[in-house]
């Protein structure tokens, strides 16, 4: 039996406070809800999870330096590092699995400065807008890339 591949999911700062922290915006799921849900698809897909959130960006640079030779992809939700967090977008540019970048809102309808990602350039893919299901959502598409990249070729 092979080992489940390991797949990684960041939370950023401010993310702790989902549930209590703009529910108009981001709903009232808080974020040990989101890892539930996300723990029950991992399950389901056969895949292993390790979640982490910080409010710091070294703390999730580190993570990422952490997982480099163990995990298969990641998912980031980078939140107010999403503008400006340049020693993230360096750290994702070196990561040898794809990651891809998570928003429960939909950035480019909210305020004006918020549309620009300088994480977008470096990731695989960004879902956004679909609440707690952006994450969800992601999970199910990256296992999926991850592992129609490494099936045999016919």
């Amino acid at each position: 039996m092979t080992a489940q591949p390991t797949f990684l999911v960041l939370h950023g700062p401010n993310l702790n406070l989902f549930g209590r922290r703009e529910p108009h915006i981001y709903g009232t799921t808080t974020l040990a809800q989101i890892n539930e849900y996300l723990g029950a698809l991992a399950a389901e897909l056969g895949v292993q999870l390790v979640t982490f959130q910080s409010n710091h960006e070294g703390a999730l640079v580190d993570k990422l330096h952490e997982v480099i030779d163990t995990a298969a992809g990641a998912l980031l939700n980078p939140a107010g590092l999403t503008q400006h967090g340049v020693s993230l977008h360096d750290a994702i540019k070196a990561m040898p699995f794809p990651v891809v970048e998570v928003h429960m809102s939909n950035i480019a309808a909210r305020e004006p400065w918020r549309s620009h990602s300088i994480i977008s350039p470096a990731v695989k893919a960004t879902v956004q807008g679909l609440g707690w299901r952006s994450y969800t959502a992601a999970l199910r598409a990256l296992v999926e890339t991850v592992r129609e990249a490494q099936a045999p070729r016919a």
